[in-house]
């Protein structure tokens, strides 16, 4: 089992792996991605990204050079060629080689790169103990400027934030809207358990609609959970019960404080840890094991 890189049609090593420095992808972070978890030889949520990969290309008018048959098809193929039962996708599309104009008309074909690689964002002592988290002065960037629900290969708003994280000590940053409404973190949206509700900021502000969001919040419809999507303030996490983070590499991350100051009782709580726990026995099972 080794690292695998899928490049417009060929797998490489990890070594061999290598794109033109001419791409707009790295001249200009113009590209859009997918992060996508492979347990127990399944990929989770598989339809669920490749359609948010287009629409994230269609908003940024970009077009992906291979059908999406083929495209699942290689992601299939590299994650075989790879080995590894649990994994970590990254999918990627840019505009392709253009020049060192801006112009993306000089793009000729867009590219697609697929890395499948190992991925540990929190050791599992973290799960049970929870992290604390402080709030950014680097604000979300408005909708009517550059849409959230992008994808984007330009995360420097978030590097920004996850800067001031990296100066403060914490493992991640709470981000705001310039009205001062929670939005998500720099790569995680945010929950919060208040009087035994489901919280957590509504579509409308500018944050990832994440699709481990989207599979917490049909967990807790299931499991009977009161869920309400709605505008977030500082405040409402400071007088919550419980809080916690989804994203494709933390999967559900206990938040046990926000600057400096406890959520309850300090301690992950009992609706997070069982959310958790639903969350893996589901994507232990969900989808087509891929080495059977």
């Amino acid at each position: 089992m080794e690292p695998k890189v899928y490049i417009d049609g060929k797998i490489y090593s990890k070594e061999d792996a290598k794109i033109s420095v001419y791409d707009h992808g790295l001249l200009y972070g113009d590209g859009v991605f997918e992060g996508i978890r492979v347990y127990s030889g399944r990929i989770f949520r598989f339809k669920q990204h490749i359609d948010r990969l287009y629409q994230s290309a269609a908003g940024i008018n970009l077009a992906i050079p291979v059908s999406r048959q083929v495209l699942e098809q290689a992601i299939v193929d590299t994650v075989r060629a790879a080995g590894f039962r649990d994994a970590y996708i990254r999918l990627v599309a840019t505009r392709g080689i253009g020049d060192l104009g801006l112009d993306p008309k000089k793009c000729k074909k867009g590219s697609v790169i697929i890395i499948v690689d190992t991925i540990q964002l929190y050791g599992e002592k973290l799960y049970q103990e929870g992290i604390p988290i402080v709030t950014a002065a680097t604000r979300r960037i408005a909708p009517d400027m550059i849409s959230q629900k992008v994808k984007s290969l330009n995360y420097l708003n978030s590097i920004m934030a996850k800067m001031e994280g990296n100066l403060a000590g914490m493992p991640e940053v709470l981000m705001l809207d310039s009205n001062g409404f929670v939005c998500e973190c720099s790569a995680d949206n945010i929950f919060i358990i208040t009087d035994g509700q489901l919280v957590t900021p509504s579509p409308e502000f500018p944050f990832l609609n994440g699709i481990t969001r989207a599979v917490v919040l049909e967990i807790a419809r299931r499991k009977g959970l009161v869920v309400r999507e709605e505008p977030m303030t500082r405040q409402d996490i400071f007088n919550a019960d419980e809080c916690f983070l989804t994203g494709t590499g933390a999967e559900l991350m206990p938040v046990i404080a926000l600057d400096g100051r406890k959520i309850g009782d300090g301690k992950p709580g009992s609706v997070t840890a069982m959310l958790l726990k639903e969350f893996r026995s589901l994507h232990a099972r969900e989808g087509e094991d891929l080495f059977a």
